[in-house]
């Protein structure tokens, strides 16, 4: 039963490549659905705001549907997706990301912080404090953190060393650290614990 739930599904995936390939407008519009609310939430992630991650996701989706040709079977049509939703969000973020200095450093030795779960956090809670992050420093977190590359590989992607990459996810991860507190400070305070 496995089995033809997995081949019924790789054949579903085929006819839409195959359609989308022959531009058949429907077929188009059915992956759109299919994909677009789980790639504009990543499309979220690696940007400032909604009007930001929507444009991500449009540039996305015409590309897909540009390239799609291109599409190998060695991935589903979703992560082929998801890569073409990340390139682009960082490359709409390049600019940004240099305008801030990023320092290239081995080892940065913070004070350890309490930890803090973020399951404990609402999702748009986090996702406000990923965006006030340092443009460099958002997406080596999303890239490490989120999407789980290692840093030869956000340094490949980013054109950064290793070491800055670590640097920066070291500042995310304080930076985020300090925003969480400060709030569950501030909670407390208006709650009277």
């Amino acid at each position: 039963m496995k089995d033809f739930l997995s081949d019924l599904m790789q054949h579903k995936e085929e006819e839409l490549v195959k359609g989308c390939i022959q531009k058949n407008r429907q077929i188009q519009r059915e992956v759109y659905e299919k994909y677009a609310q789980s790639m504009m939430c990543i499309a979220r992630r690696y940007t400032k705001s909604d009007m930001e991650a929507e444009d991500v996701l449009q540039e996305a989706f015409v590309k897909v549907f540009t390239k799609i040709d291109t599409f190998k079977k060695d991935s589903t049509l979703g992560a082929w997706i998801k890569r073409i939703v990340i390139n682009t969000a960082l490359n709409s973020q390049r600019g940004k990301m240099y305008a801030q200095p990023m320092e290239d450093v081995t080892d940065f030795n913070y004070q350890d912080v309490r930890e803090r779960l973020m399951a404990d956090i609402a999702y748009e809670q986090l996702l406000a404090y990923i965006r006030e992050l340092p443009s460099g420093s958002q997406m080596v977190f999303n890239l490490h953190v989120l999407e789980g590359f290692n840093h030869k590989e956000i340094g490949e992607k980013l054109g950064i060393s290793e070491g800055t990459s670590k640097s920066q996810l070291s500042r995310a991860k304080r930076l985020l650290q300090e925003k969480i507190i400060k709030n569950d400070e501030i909670t407390a305070n208006h709650y009277g614990r």
